[in-house]
């Protein structure tokens, strides 16, 4: 059994915007932190500039400072929208990123998310997809070569431009690019060559987005563009909240799940996102009989997962949607009770734990027998042990 990675993304949904946006941001750094010492692997950060919920501007500067608090976890740009960038000035802090953190740093792309932010920059939707591919194109070229690039769009233009540093990974730190419900995430992403973050709604259940579509249309894009598709390089993100009882798990959500489903129904124009359901009994019930998440127990969870898996095939890691479902309690206690009960059965040390214990107890019988009688061999008469037979 391969191990299968586990993280969270982190848009961050900090729900709803009156809260105190500073005390918010604490709170997703400590989060990091919290999954750092309980030895999840991987963090992705979005960026986002405006409906007020989403509230990171800059993921690299986050990700800086957060790197400096933890210890072993990667930190990911979940996602830089380059679009709205000059490819040049990416590339070179994200190598800057990658000597920061020593090998810790991972960076995810996409088109952009919110119209909103698209709008602010003069950008219209329909032109956001074709310029992540034709971006990403100069940034790998950045990345990856000393050979200089000249090239002039309508929203950028580099003369001989080259990065004068190497990455510090070698030969270069994970690059993704995001994918929703459409094909171009997962076509851009092979065509490039680079790893496939599934964001959107992923079912395990038929009739739902399918998590084989992006995979199966990654790597025919990939080998036709002379790549070799590498499952471990491809993440789903998941909905998930657990407690030690289902009941309990659904109180947890009365804190803030009906602000983040109203959020992506009158917010944020995202049509793959959003929750269906007017009262929190309809939007509970669209998450957990839908199949595109799971509140309830850390059972129901690995359960969920298995399906999941089973559906989607080879993979490396599940990614959780990090959220203000829960309170904060409630959240960090999730975020324990799924890395001691749910993760383990996804490791290869699970398996050997339970042979061990099995062998020990298929012979629990006779081995009692046998050190009775070594330690009985050295007591005086009166203190012998009794007889085991």
């Amino acid at each position: 059994m391969r191990k299968t990675r586990f993280g969270i993304f982190m848009p961050p949904w900090n729900s709803p915007p009156t809260q105190n946006i500073t005390t918010s941001l604490q709170r997703n750094m400590e989060t990091i932190q919290w999954i750092d010492a309980l030895g999840y692997e991987e963090a992705w950060v979005g960026e986002h500039h405006s409906a007020g919920s989403e509230i990171i501007a800059d993921p690299m500067v986050f990700l800086a400072h957060v790197g400096a608090l933890t210890k072993s976890i990667k930190l990911g740009t979940g996602i830089v929208p380059l679009p709205y960038h000059n490819p040049y000035h990416v590339a070179d802090r994200m190598i800057l990123m990658d000597h920061l953190l020593r090998g810790r740093f991972m960076a995810g792309f996409g088109p952009g998310g919110l119209p909103s932010d698209a709008s602010m920059f003069g950008l219209d939707p329909r032109q956001l997809r074709p310029a992540l591919d034709h971006d990403l194109g100069v940034l790998m070229k950045l990345l990856t070569t000393l050979e200089p690039v000249s090239v002039e769009t309508d929203r950028y233009r580099l003369v001989d431009a080259f990065c004068q540093v190497a990455p510090y990974s070698d030969p270069m730190f994970d690059v993704c690019v995001a994918a929703t419900r459409s094909e171009a995430g997962p076509r851009i992403a092979g065509k490039h060559g680079l790893g496939l973050l599934s964001t959107g709604v992923i079912s395990p259940k038929e009739g739902m987005p399918a998590p084989p579509l992006h995979w199966d249309v990654y790597a025919e894009e990939a080998v036709k563009h002379g790549h070799t598709p590498d499952p471990s390089r491809w993440r789903l993100v998941v909905n998930v909240h657990v407690a030690e009882t289902r009941e309990q798990a659904v109180a947890d959500m009365r804190h803030g799940f009906d602000a983040f489903c109203e959020y992506t129904q009158k917010t944020i124009a995202m049509p793959s996102i959003t929750a269906v359901g007017d009262t929190f009994e309809e939007r509970i019930a669209w998450m957990n009989e839908t199949g595109i998440g799971v509140i309830g127990t850390p059972d129901d969870a690995v359960a969920f997962l298995k399906r999941l898996a089973a559906r989607a095939g080879d993979f490396g890691c599940f990614l959780m949607l990090a959220h203000d479902w829960a309170n904060r309690e409630a959240t960090l206690r999730h975020y324990e009770l799924f890395a001691r009960h749910v993760v383990p059965h996804f490791q290869p040390t699970r398996a050997r734990l339970l042979q061990a214990e099995a062998r020990s107890q298929a012979s629990h019988a006779a081995d009692l027998v046998k050190n009775a009688a070594a330690i009985n061999a050295w007591l005086p008469p009166g203190e012998q042990l009794p007889s085991t037979n």
